[in-house]
């Protein structure tokens, strides 16, 4: 099959990297030759084609960024825009591929904001599948450059034109990832804007068996304007065609309104990562926003181990192809979901047999109480079942963005016998929020707080992830200002659990029942806590 030629290549290179055929100089013929040929095979396409379809992409992101109604109508009860999708086809003279025997579904979105970030590092941020996957970790699984038409000229890449595979996710076992193979086009419109334009190969069904092809990006893409001081304006387009698919009913209103994919999500997650970067380059930290730890090299280095933790964490949590997902029932009975992997040389990770166990909920309560709640260290023993029941103390707090929930900190749980301490990482922004953590050494951690390298400190993080529920009109149950009309109209959560353990120290051992049921019922009980300290229990 074709496209398994095209998972073969882009696991024949390193995510990030490119295949040997990486320039359009009249230098390089002969590789040139090679990756055209590997094009004609795959897609039946040559380079004055490929050339032909980025520029008419262009040309349609360009107008799909800039253009208000008829095109795009506001949304009177969400006050999102929404795509007149009679009117785009009229406009772009597009074919409605929907008469095909496959039903898609059509998701289109768009999002404007500002970023903390300088234009040429954001260029090169979307133009390197590692920065790419980097700047996105709960959203891209797996990334990679599978070959490199025209390399663009200058640092900031103008003209650059490359195929990529990306396979996109939810931080859940319970929503499929999306495999979308596509080609990224880098263009200079003017001395301040940039434009980067993704687009799936056209009538790629025509040589590839279409129900292999579940989803594939129509015109989508970013359009990036330098507004100096560091900052850049960011309207981002996402336009997807996906084959209809059975959503389980949790999620299914989040994943069939678009927003699990859409732009609101990317640009929330990229305003995020921007701010992240800005704090850990900063030098003129203000004491109160970094308490415990008296360095830069400390915070940088705290910052940086608390980022490979969460990194690590959206990889164990995902339905993507690195994990291989087995369902059993809890105790509590909701689903769970359990994974194991080999660890046989990483010092990221304990050395042996990690088993993940995974469960995701609703629970009728707002977002922003769910995540204030799990953040906070002083409620952390009414859910925490590996709490030793006494105080919990903060040592180090390092801020990482302007809300006060992003944010590391290292807490010490405390009882008579013993001290544990903890990292926790937690990340909030206008979409979902994460609360990730991880028992760690003490000693380890103290080197870390005062500077030293974290690479080679193994970690293993469980935690939640939180995304509303998709139905923005439902009426709250709970929330943190019930005098506020706006936060009234929000809904609940979905709340995705995660524990990891090590279930053996011995790569070649097998994952017992004893395993099975730790996670079984850590996760039951930490659900029960959860919904009992929160009121919900029916919920």
């Amino acid at each position: 099959m074709q496209l398994e030629k095209l998972r073969a290549t882009v696991g024949k290179y390193p995510a990030g990297t490119a295949s040997p055929s990486s320039s359009c100089s009249a230098g390089n013929d002969q590789q040139n030759r090679s990756s055209l040929d590997y094009y004609s095979c795959v897609f039946g396409l040559d380079k004055s084609r490929i050339m032909e379809m980025v520029n008419r992409a262009l040309e349609e992101v360009n107008r799909m960024a800039t253009a208000g109604e008829p095109l795009w109508v506001r949304s009177v009860e969400t006050g999102r825009e929404i795509l007149n999708y009679d009117e785009y086809i009229r406009e772009f003279s597009v074919e409605n591929s929907n008469s095909g025997r496959i039903k898609r579904s059509i998701e289109a979105s768009r999002e404007t904001g500002v970023v903390f970030v300088d234009l040429p590092r954001l260029v090169q941020a979307f133009m390197d599948a590692n920065q790419w996957k980097e700047m996105f970790p709960c959203m891209i699984s797996k990334a990679a450059t599978v070959d490199v038409i025209c390399n663009g000229e200058g640092v900031n890449r103008n003209g650059a034109v490359q195929l990529m595979f990306a396979e996109l996710q939810m931080l859940t076992p319970m929503v499929p990832t999306r495999e979308v193979c596509f080609i990224r086009y880098c263009k200079q419109l003017s001395p301040e804007r940039f434009a980067i334009v993704d687009v799936s190969i056209d009538k790629v069904e025509d040589n590839i068996d279409a129900s292999l092809v579940k989803c594939r990006k129509r015109p989508s893409g970013c359009i990036i304007e330098d507004k100096s001081n560091g900052h850049c304006k960011v309207t981002l387009v996402e336009h997807l065609e996906c084959q209809k698919s059975t959503v389980h009913t949790m999620f299914r209103s989040i994943v069939n309104s678009g927003s699990a994919f859409g732009a609101r999500h990317w640009m929330a997650t990229l305003q995020l990562q921007c701010e992240r970067i800005v704090f850990f380059m900063a030098t003129n930290v203000p004491t109160k926003d970094s308490s415990g730890v008296t360095t830069q090299a400390g915070r940088k280095s705290m910052l940086k181990l608390a980022q490979r933790m969460t990194g690590s964490f959206c990889r164990a949590v995902g339905a993507s192809s690195f994990n291989t997902w087995a369902k059993i029932s809890a105790k509590g009975g909701d689903d769970i979901r359990v994974a194991s992997r080999k660890n046989l040389n990483d010092p990221a990770e304990p050395l042996g047999v990690i088993l993940c166990a995974v469960s995701s909920v609703f629970l009728p309560v707002s977002p922003h109480v769910l995540f204030d709640f799990l953040r906070d260290e002083a409620q952390r023993t009414e859910w925490d079942i590996m709490s030793t029941g006494g105080p919990v103390q903060s040592i180090a707090n390092i801020a990482k963005g302007k809300d006060r929930g992003n944010a590391v900190t290292v807490q010490a749980m405390k009882s008579k016998e013993s001290s544990v301490w903890v990292l926790q990482d937690s990340c909030t922004n206008a979409y979902e929020s994460m609360v990730v953590y991880a028992p760690v050494d003490i000693h380890g951690m103290q080197t870390v707080m005062s500077g030293c390298d974290s690479s080679n400190i193994a970690i293993l993080p469980s935690g939640f992830s939180i995304l509303p529920d998709g139905l923005e009109t439902r009426s709250l149950v709970l929330t943190s200002k019930p005098d506020d009309e706006e936060k009234t109209m929000e809904g609940g959560s979905l709340l995705t659990v995660a524990f990891q353990i090590l279930a053996k120290s011995s790569p070649t051992a097998k994952v017992t029942m004893e395993s099975l049921e730790t996670v079984n019922t850590l996760i039951s009980c930490t659900l029960q806590n959860i919904k009992r300290s929160l009121q919900c229990e029916d919920g």
